[in-house]
């Protein structure tokens, strides 16, 4: 990997058009691998939760997360990952675990706001779990990540409920959001390890994301300028967002299409903001405690306090 582009042709357009690529181009072969470093071998196994992006049967992309016991990541061969679970059977990512299905991977330790990506496919899965061959990993920043410290509890989820409009509570749950989940990708040859699926963080303010009806918007904010995300939609503009009740352990999963706003007028006023994604809803998931873990809010990220929110723009008109 090293030695070849690691970028397809949506990121690289976005990085040219705001005017990075160069910058990009001379770090970006030495931070994005083939294989997982020494450090990051001993970052997952750490873990008791592990974001995935997925597609289904019918190219829509969604965004999960699995856990487990600490360990339940086994990342022995730097080249390859062993998953020691399986997702919910409502969860679309049940019916993606099939060989050769491209997934992309988040591990976030919330306490500490580490994250590292990876993305790989499918070798194959079991009754206990499954495994994936590595095609990219590289590590993240912390950017906008809240620190909270996980809680496992004994309880069950409850009955999943999918609807193609969101409801009441689903924006509610958005609305007071500081945290969600984006699943984007692009599909390729399969020896091209540019195509495949990725899953990214987002995090803000609380009302940091606009609900009307069933369309989302958020600001994008200053990144690491590889332009991942960005760069999946201008090829795909198919996602999947996950939002997580940190309080009650409900999972709102969201597949649907989504839009890069590049129109200056409509971030006036809006602190933080680069650019504006706005994501409409096809398919909306709900599974109530969903995940054994409710999260400990401790710290929200210092470079909050450079963003705006939604509730302060009254008056303003960015529809």
């Amino acid at each position: 990997m090293d030695s070849e582009q690691p970028f397809h042709e949506g990121e690289l357009s976005i990085q040219k058009r705001l005017g990075v690529d160069e910058r990009v181009a001379a770090f970006a072969p030495r931070l994005i691998r083939d294989h997982l470093t020494e450090e990051h071998q001993a970052f997952f196994p750490m873990l008791p939760t592990l974001l995935v992006g997925s597609r289904d049967e019918q190219g829509a992309l969604w965004a999960s997360m699995l856990h487990g016991e600490p360990g339940f990541i086994d990342t022995s061969d730097a080249r390859r990952l062993g998953i020691g679970v399986l997702p919910l059977q409502a969860d679309p990512l049940s019916r993606a675990l099939m060989p050769g299905k491209r997934l992309g991977f988040l591990g976030l330790q919330f306490e500490t706001r580490r994250r590292n990506r990876i993305a790989g496919r499918v070798e194959e899965a079991g009754r206990s779990g499954f495994s994936v061959a590595i095609d990219q990993t590289f590590g993240n920043c912390p950017k906008y990540i809240q620190t909270r410290a996980p809680v496992k509890l004994d309880v069950q989820p409850g009955p999943a409920h999918m609807s193609s409009q969101l409801a009441p509570a689903d924006t509610a749950l958005i609305e007071q959001a500081d945290t969600f989940f984006i699943a984007s990708g692009i599909e390729g040859a399969d020896d091209d390890p540019r195509a495949g699926t990725d899953i990214s963080h987002r995090g803000g303010r609380p009302g940091f994301v606009q609900v009307e009806n069933n369309r989302l918007v958020w600001p994008d904010f200053v990144g690491n300028f590889l332009f991942n995300t960005l760069g999946n939609l201008a090829v795909d503009p198919r996602a999947g967002l996950l939002f997580i009740d940190f309080n009650s352990g409900d999972s709102l999963q969201l597949s649907g299409r989504a839009q890069v706003i590049w129109y200056a007028d409509f971030q006036q006023g809006f602190p933080g903001a680069e650019r504006f994604v706005a994501f409409t809803v096809e398919k909306a998931l709900r599974i109530p405690a969903a995940l054994p873990l409710r999260w400990e809010f401790s710290q929200a990220s210092p470079f909050n306090a450079r963003t705006g929110v939604w509730s302060e723009l009254s008056g303003q008109d960015n529809s």
